[in-house]
């Protein structure tokens, strides 16, 4: 299987041993869409004569006899272990609609900048549980499409849950789902979106070389179809976070200057429509946080204070994390006024757009600020982060 992987234009596959194992056990798992085209072509069997069981037929008749809608369905937490991608010999759907549901997605997309997440989450799942059962009832271009759209609207499910909602293990789920819709649509581009969006949840978490594994994937894909110039700054840009969180911000700081001279010499190939979440004030802020974990508070301030002067008042998610990151500036550079002032700001931004990420960064500064817990300011400060409407949003998070 692994020699026959570049033979389908598959790249580089290395199946072990211990997938086999996993196939031959009793109740194997469905394979992947880049493992079922290698089984069948390897074994010249279709898949389903392969004793693999798809995830969307039950062993169990009765259940298969369940309304999908009704209460005892799998909660969005049992969603993401496997994308089920059924395929049907006949359309049943007209050719439109996989451009009717990616027309969906530009507006839930829109959508991610101002709703709140745990309103706009569990619309969006059922959004990718639609695109789901659809590819049951499309085939050849329109299908692609559809994949591509489904492909598209699980990443953001991904953004939501990790980046929002601070569920990392469901994220990580999310993503090889998205993978997976990506890979039917056999498009790398989104394919390395993806792994990027992957590679955040092990960089977060300290673990440098699976992060780095992740981003060795991704850009691998980007390689395989014209990516713009943004894309690769922004790979970047998240290599460049996850070597900070890492403890490396030199490295950091090597790939942001690189980042930036990608923006710089531009390019023709356009940026896809579903690529809205960089921008070179992304880039910025990337930026300062990086200098401010090298030692660099005094930089780090000038660049984010630019930043939050340049930026749009639309992306209010964004401005709550700078804010905070501005914070953290004010504490290196002996200011814990100025720090309590920032995070209050920060708090004011969270109170019209929650985000996780953001109120992670005042939680790290109020930790920073105390030795000073007994002056005003921060006391100040505590009002604010422990009144009702925080302190539930941070409980329901």
């Amino acid at each position: 299987m692994t020699r026959a992987a570049p033979l389908l234009d598959l790249g580089h596959i290395q199946v072990s041993a211990r997938q086999i194992r996993r196939w031959e056990s009793v109740n194997p798992p469905w394979p992947r869409a880049d493992h079922q085209r290698l089984l069948t072509h390897v074994l010249q069997l279709p898949i389903e004569q392969l004793g693999f069981t798809p995830p969307w037929e039950s062993t169990d008749p009765s259940a298969n006899r369940t309304n999908p809608t009704s209460p005892s369905s799998p909660t969005p937490q049992a969603l993401g272990t496997a994308l089920p991608l059924p395929s049907t010999s006949a359309a049943l759907q007209p050719p439109t609609v996989g451009a009717d549901f990616a027309a969906i997605n530009a507006a839930l997309r829109r959508l991610y900048f101002s709703v709140q997440p745990t309103q706009l989450h569990p619309a969006v799942l059922e959004h990718t549980k639609l695109g789901t059962h659809l590819l049951a009832e499309t085939t050849g271009v329109p299908r692609r499409i559809l994949a591509t759209a489904l492909a598209e609207a699980l990443l953001l499910v991904g953004r939501i849950e990790f980046f929002d909602l601070r569920q990392p293990d469901e994220a990580d789920a999310t993503y090889v789902r998205a993978l997976q819709a990506a890979g039917e649509a056999n498009d790398s581009l989104l394919g390395a979106a993806i792994l990027a969006h992957a590679a955040f949840i092990p960089g977060w978490d300290g673990r440098r070389e699976d992060s780095a594994e992740r981003m060795r994937a991704a850009r691998t894909y980007a390689r395989r179809t014209p990516a713009p110039a943004e894309f690769w700054a922004w790979l970047d840009a998240v290599e460049a976070e996850c070597e900070t969180r890492c403890g490396h911000p030199r490295e950091a700081l090597r790939l942001i200057n690189h980042a930036e001279l990608m923006l710089a010499e531009g390019g023709e190939t356009p940026a896809p429509e579903w690529f809205n979440w960089f921008s070179p004030h992304s880039l910025q802020s990337f930026k300062g946080d990086t200098q401010l974990k090298a030692g660099q508070p005094a930089q780090a301030k000038a660049t984010l204070q630019a930043v939050l002067e340049s930026m749009a008042d639309t992306n209010a998610k964004q401005r709550s994390v700078i804010l905070g990151d501005l914070a953290a500036v004010e504490i290196a550079l002996g200011n814990p006024e100025g720090a309590a002032a920032y995070a209050e700001q920060a708090l004011d931004q969270l109170s019209a757009t929650w985000y996780a990420t953001g109120m992670d960064r005042v939680n790290q500064v109020r930790r920073a600020l105390q030795p000073w817990a007994d002056s005003d300011a921060v006391r100040h400060l505590d009002d604010r982060l422990y009144d009702w409407q925080t302190t539930v949003s941070s409980l329901q998070r």
